[in-house]
């Protein structure tokens, strides 16, 4: 009989590629995942790999059933989540992945309104950047995500399913007693001599920063980095530094001044879910629960 979990962790070889990776998505040590690819392959009577050095491959049989074990599983939750909601409205855990600024403005108002209105529905809640959380959402660590496809090198292909939510825009951050704050649309020439706050290094907000300073015409003296974009802020607020940040990110308690660039940059936010996993109704609530959040810059 196939096991569920180890399953799972093929699945997880297939998108991630490596059983390291695999390892570190799973919590688990590299050789307790092998061992239990070595299991499963005795399960099945079928070679599911092939060792070349310290490295791992799929074969042709393990390729199949790690495509076809994504669907195995998501069929398993769909039924586990029918019988517990048999008669009853949608219930069960939604998984949600979402990147910093939209976990406050528009996964946190959603769920909190899906409380109110269906308790029985559990949701959890991940922070996960765009790089993060496609490969999460194929290999079924999360239900749905909100996630941005501008500025992400991961491929969307075949196998998930986009629902546009909003346009969101990049903004020059600067401190609100700022020369140039209140002048209106800004030329980021302007400010090369400026100290800067940038997000950490390969984030998708950094490399969209540094591209568009060099676009300008210079290189950004960056003086701080922050992986959330409150410290961001602070760092702003305290007029130690400027930023280009994504719209969303500017929560209304800090103390500064935005500009809109002088060419307009916008990022596309978009939810997803897997394409072909069966039809869920506490999925399809939050789904529609997120979709429908009234503050979304349309």
């Amino acid at each position: 009989m196939l096991n569920p979990w180890r399953l799972s962790l093929l699945s997880r070889l297939d998108t991630l590629g490596t059983v390291r990776a695999v390892a570190k998505a799973a919590n688990l040590s590299a050789s307790s995942v092998s061992q239990q690819l070595a299991v499963l392959e005795a399960e099945t009577r079928t070679q599911l790999l092939e060792r070349t050095g310290r490295r791992v491959r799929l074969t042709p049989a393990g390729l199949m059933l790690a495509r076809r074990a994504r669907a195995i599983l998501d069929h398993m939750e769909t039924v586990e989540a029918e019988l517990r909601s048999l008669g009853e409205a949608p219930a069960g855990l939604v998984r949600v992945g979402a990147f910093q600024s939209a976990i406050h403005t528009i996964a946190v108002p959603a769920v909190t309104r899906l409380a109110r209105s269906h308790p029985q529905l559990d949701i959890e809640l991940l922070e996960l950047e765009p790089h993060a959380s496609l490969p999460a959402l194929r290999v079924g660590d999360v239900d749905v995500i909100i996630t941005t496809t501008d500025f992400v090198e991961q491929p969307l292909g075949p196998d998930v399913d986009l629902v546009p939510l909003a346009a969101d825009p990049i903004v020059l951050v600067i401190p609100p007693g700022h020369p140039a704050a209140g002048r209106g649309r800004a030329d980021l020439s302007a400010y090369a001599n400026e100290p800067w706050a940038f997000d950490m290094p390969r984030s998708y907000m950094a490399n969209l920063a540094t591209r568009l300073c060099r676009e300008a015409g210079f290189e950004p003296r960056v003086v701080c980095r922050f992986s959330n974009y409150m410290m961001t802020l602070q760092h702003v607020e305290a007029g130690l530094a400027i930023a280009l940040l994504p719209g969303l990110a500017v929560d209304k308690r800090y103390r500064v001044a935005t500009r809109e660039l002088a060419t307009p940059v916008t990022r596309s936010i978009t939810a997803a879910i897997r394409r072909g996993s069966a039809p869920r109704a506490a999925v399809d609530l939050v789904l529609e629960a997120i979709r429908s959040h009234p503050e979304l810059p349309l």
